[in-house]
């Protein structure tokens, strides 16, 4: 996605509104031609980051959906013993979250693709240690460093902690970039890598998030 000079900066403030406008004309200084400039690449940031996020998503999701076959079985979604298993509680409610994904896709694989981001991360806490990760976790990620389950479970939690959170400003048309972005991108990365290497090769050799960090206005 090539970078584009804006050729009414006042038009496009308008078009975009004075309230989010706001947020890139204090980080550019006042100056207004810098402000939209900012906006752009923010966008085209933004873009770029869906491709080794979709790649990362899918990568753990997947090892931990593989993780659960292996403890409950290829109908896991309707297992009574993995439902109670869950929270049913919080202002996130994982038990509620599958309840509701299962009413309405009768297929494992469906329930795989519906279930929101945060239940595949809360899979990664404590809770879990002993039944799911501790006798899985090497196989779900086999080009994870040999380090202790629980060193290992933490760190993919936080990884996916900070995924989720870039995922959601990218979805709702946030600012990020005040955010370490090159951080943001070794995170995703990695996660991919976690899982398998090749994968993680193809996704570096196609991103386009590098060469946009580096034409930040």
């Amino acid at each position: 996605m090539p970078a584009a000079t804006p050729t009414n900066d006042a038009e496009i403030r308008a078009t975009l509104s004075a309230a989010r406008s706001g947020t890139y004309i204090t980080a550019a200084g006042g100056d207004h031609v810098r402000a939209v400039e900012l906006y752009g690449w923010n966008a085209r940031v933004s873009a770029a980051f869906m491709v080794p996020a979709h790649f990362a998503e899918i990568a753990t999701r997947n090892a931990a959906a593989d993780v659960l076959e292996l403890v409950y079985g290829p109908l896991w979604p309707w297992s009574p013993t993995f439902e109670a298993s869950l929270p049913d509680n919080g202002r996130y409610n994982p038990r509620r979250d599958l309840q509701n994904t299962r009413q309405w896709n009768q297929t494992t694989g469906k329930v795989i693709a519906e279930l929101k981001f945060v239940f595949w991360q809360k899979l990664f806490t404590q809770r879990y240690e002993i039944r799911l990760w501790q006798p899985h976790i090497a196989g779900a990620f086999p080009f994870a460093p040999n380090i202790p389950s629980a060193t290992l479970r933490d760190r993919i939690y936080q990884d996916l902690d900070a995924l989720r959170h870039l995922r959601n400003r990218l979805a709702h048309h946030e600012p990020v970039f005040a955010r370490n972005l090159h951080d943001d991108l070794t995170r995703t990365v990695d996660l991919i890598e976690l899982r398998n290497r090749s994968t993680a090769i193809w996704v570096r050799a196609m991103e386009d998030v590098t060469p946009v960090l580096a034409e930040r206005p």
